[in-house]
């Protein structure tokens, strides 16, 4: 099996013998096989099933590389259901849920009396499906031919693989598209979810986690991806494959779409609690960007600097300057987060703070400065997000997550026994 190596895969030490990789980051120690094993894959050649290879796949280390691999599977093993609520049965899938259109969808598979949300239409197309996969595809994603599928197939080689999930462009500021780079779908990564736009899943491992929650109207594939991952299934985001999502016609669609979204982090928060987290970093960077923040930058590099000695401390076999390059990114990556959070979900609070105080108005606009086609659309999700709060009675959705301050003893005892270690960057 050949794999291609994540971003984050850094060897840069003096025997390369330590590896720093994965989302989020990793420490690997390798010995000398598995410096080999590493050498293998960084030359794209085939390496054999191992546990540090299995350890790689599972911190989004490494990635399969299925390109020109042909499938054991075929097209005949994939039944294409859409969930519908009005328009007319889109040619070439094989089951159409009609979810309660009035009028009926003419030609539709299965009709549902009264509209029941996207999960439940999903959950009803699964009782017509007798072939080993199932892709759930939306009424709106147009499909190019049977490609997409063909880049799909191979992942479910892997019977551990559970799901696999296309990239969705059509609209650049859209978080339906996840990007360029190949990922292990987990909460709490650099793709933490992929849209039920179009995924494809093993029946086995659908059948497992029940479907899809049909108490949810939005986030539902959220819910269920992460479920299959908490149940031990693979979950693979594949870019290599492509569909398009036709976005919303005008602008107002797009945001009443954006506060529609924004309205799931409260239940999804509720079921998978720290999940949800919108922003995530250690206590050294949060307090550096905090102190900066507040009027402190001299304390807040000087916090920088204690993270620098503090990773030094745990690798001393890295090149300082390595660390102080890697530190830096990680401090530049969790400046983007926090704009991003503070035009996502803490826009409300940024801008009482703005009224009364001049250091608030900058940081606000800061913030903008650094996402500024997506700010409108940001903002929608957030009013989403804070009307869901007030719903459900709860504010996780907006507490942050900060690790701690450096590895735990408990936490360097259990990634010694993985063969890894937590990185203290942030990252």
């Amino acid at each position: 099996m050949r794999y291609v190596t994540d971003s984050t895969w850094d060897r840069s030490t003096r025997d390369g013998s330590t590896l720093l990789a994965g989302s989020p980051l990793r420490v690997f120690r390798l010995s000398g096989a598995g410096s080999r094993v590493a050498d293998d894959i960084e030359a794209g050649l085939d390496v054999h099933e191992s546990k540090l290879v299995e350890r790689l796949l599972d911190a989004g280390a490494i990635h399969p590389d299925h390109a020109g691999d042909v499938s054991r599977l075929s097209l005949h093993d994939v039944t294409i259901v859409t969930p519908q609520l009005g328009g007319d049965v889109v040619p070439g899938r094989d089951v159409t849920v009609d979810d309660g259109s009035r009028p009926p969808i003419e030609s539709a598979t299965i009709r549902l009396d009264t509209n029941r949300g996207p999960g439940a239409a999903r959950n009803a197309g699964r009782a017509a499906v007798e072939t080993e996969l199932v892709a759930f595809v939306d009424a709106d994603v147009t499909l190019p031919g049977s490609s997409w599928l063909n880049d799909l197939l191979p992942h479910f080689d892997d019977p551990r693989v559970g799901l696999a999930a296309p990239r969705v462009v059509g609209d650049p500021a859209s978080s339906l598209d996840l990007g360029s780079e190949p990922a292990r779908v987990r909460s709490g990564s650099r793709v933490s979810y992929v849209p039920a736009a179009a995924i494809v899943v093993r029946v086995t491992a659908f059948d497992d986690v029940g479907g899809f929650d049909e108490m949810l109207r939005v986030g539902e594939d959220v819910d269920f991806v992460w479920r299959l991952d908490q149940a031990g299934w693979g979950c693979r985001y594949e870019p290599r494959s492509v569909v398009h999502h036709e976005p919303r016609a005008t602008l107002s669609a797009r945001l009443r779409q954006q506060v529609g979204y924004g309205t799931s982090a409260a239940p999804l928060a509720l079921r998978h609690p720290r999940a949800l987290a919108p922003f995530r970093s250690n206590g050294w960077m949060a307090g550096g960007w905090a102190a900066c923040v507040l009027g402190h930058p001299a304390l807040g590099g000087a916090l920088a600097a204690a993270n620098v000695a503090v990773v030094a401390r745990a690798l001393p076999e890295v090149p300082r300057a390595r660390l102080a390059r890697l530190t830096l990114d990680a401090h530049v990556a969790g400046l983007r987060q926090l704009a991003a959070t503070i035009r996502r979900v803490w826009w409300p609070i940024a801008l009482v703070a703005a009224v009364l105080s001049k250091r608030a108005r900058w940081v606000t606009l800061a913030a903008v400065a650094l996402g500024p086609r997506s700010t409108h659309l940001d903002a929608a999700y957030g009013w989403g997000v804070w009307r869901g709060m007030i719903d459900h009675r709860s504010w996780r959705p907006i507490v942050p997550e900060i690790s701690s301050w450096s590895p735990t003893p408990r936490q360097r005892r259990r990634a010694g026994e993985r063969g890894q270690r937590p990185a203290a960057t942030g990252r």
